[in-house]
């Protein structure tokens, strides 16, 4: 089984397909800031936390937050928007990435893409995971 630390190297590696596309990426030269990795999408420079997300039914939850252990037990954080721009996360499942702007969190620690429609059909408030892909969110913000 694979360790978190593990687990986010992947993803970093699975979300560099950015460079791909035409955008800068960059990683930081110290660890202890709380992106992983700086795209550069040319005037702007956007702060990219990656994550590994997770397939459950018929989402993908994606955990917006850190986790480490202290001496009073695991500390949980969210990410906000004074700490990064984005979360991109990968789905070795699925072998997608996907880019969420900070925006988009509002402050929880947790966001479910829908990967099919729900059992009740319900419409409003859903996070489609194909409004989230990687490619092309990111082919968006590169504009023309």
């Amino acid at each position: 089984m694979l360790t978190t630390d593990q687990k986010g190297a992947i993803a970093e590696l699975a979300i560099d397909i950015a460079a791909e596309l035409g955008v800068g990426v960059f990683k930081p030269l110290t660890d202890g800031e709380r992106y992983d990795l700086i795209f550069d999408f040319r005037p702007r420079l956007v702060r990219v936390q990656c994550k590994w997300a997770a397939v459950a039914g018929d989402v993908l939850i994606v955990r917006c937050r850190s986790c480490r252990r202290t001496r009073h037990g695991l500390l949980h954080r969210a990410y906000t928007a004074d700490e990064v721009d984005a979360i991109a996360a990968y789905s070795p499942e699925l072998q997608r990435g996907f880019y969420v702007p900070i925006g988009c969190l509002a402050g929880r620690s947790n966001l479910q893409l829908r990967l099919s429609p729900s059992r009740n059909n319900q419409r409003l408030g859903i996070n489609w995971a194909d409004e989230f892909t990687l490619e092309a969110r990111l082919i968006d913000l590169l504009g023309p």
